[in-house]
């Protein structure tokens, strides 16, 4: 794997800093930062509790408090490791990063770089989205589903909102980093999330201020629940 000549993206995270390799000259997109998840990240940051004591006007203190709650959290589409290691720094101590198999030398490369920033070893899982053995194997549900630019391949849509439904708990959230890359794989994608889940987009002035991009969004998906019950 040649990183050479492909940008590092520093991240700050309160405290922290991350630093991100790229391997922009590969050919799997999953090797690059993409903007939703610096975006998804820092908005995180921006209401993520730092204590269990940090409630003042903070609409997501219950959605983003991770420190008074054991939440089990698994990211899909991982591809560097941007968004899961800053939701670790934010507190988020129990999650699995997932991605295919060619996208996990970049990942395992940049948690070996910012392993001393992490302080510990995080969990991987290679996941293919329609691979049912694959999603068992991570031990599913979860109190917490990430992804950030995921939504990008017509053919690939049906797998995703597959695999966020079978991953994510009945009283779990998924928080999703988007941007439109595709208009066929956007509408199919929206399609399908409504007869799921229950979509609540967040405001962007609610988004940090400094990554607040006017194509980019953050929304929390919750399962509906069943009538029949």
């Amino acid at each position: 794997m040649k990183f050479t000549d492909s940008p590092v993206i520093q991240l700050q995270v309160r405290d922290s800093q991350l630093s991100i390799q790229q391997d922009n000259g590969s050919f799997h997109v999953g090797t690059s930062v993409w903007p939703c998840s610096l975006v998804l990240a820092k908005f995180v940051e921006r209401w993520a509790p730092s204590s269990p004591t940090t409630t003042t006007d903070n609409p997501y203190y219950d959605l983003l408090d991770f420190h008074t709650r054991c939440r089990r959290a698994i990211e899909l589409g991982t591809g560097c490791g941007a968004a899961g290691m800053a939701f670790h720094l934010l507190g988020l101590q129990d999650i699995i990063l997932t991605d295919i198999s060619p996208v996990m030398p970049a990942l395992k490369h940049n948690l070996k770089r910012n392993k001393p920033v992490l302080g510990k070893n995080m969990k991987t899982s290679i996941l293919y989205w329609n691979n049912k053995d694959q999603i068992r194997g991570v031990n599913p549900p979860f109190d917490v589903v990430i992804a950030a630019d995921v939504v990008y391949i017509e053919e690939s849509v049906g797998h995703l909102v597959g695999a966020m439904e079978a991953l994510v708990s009945d009283d779990g959230v998924i928080l999703l980093g988007y941007q439109l890359r595709s208009p066929e794989a956007d509408k199919l994608f929206w399609e399908m999330c409504e007869k799921v889940f229950v979509i609540e987009k967040v405001p962007h002035q609610d988004l940090h201020p400094d990554y607040a991009y006017e194509e980019t969004d953050v929304y929390v998906f919750r399962k509906k629940k069943n009538n029949n019950n």
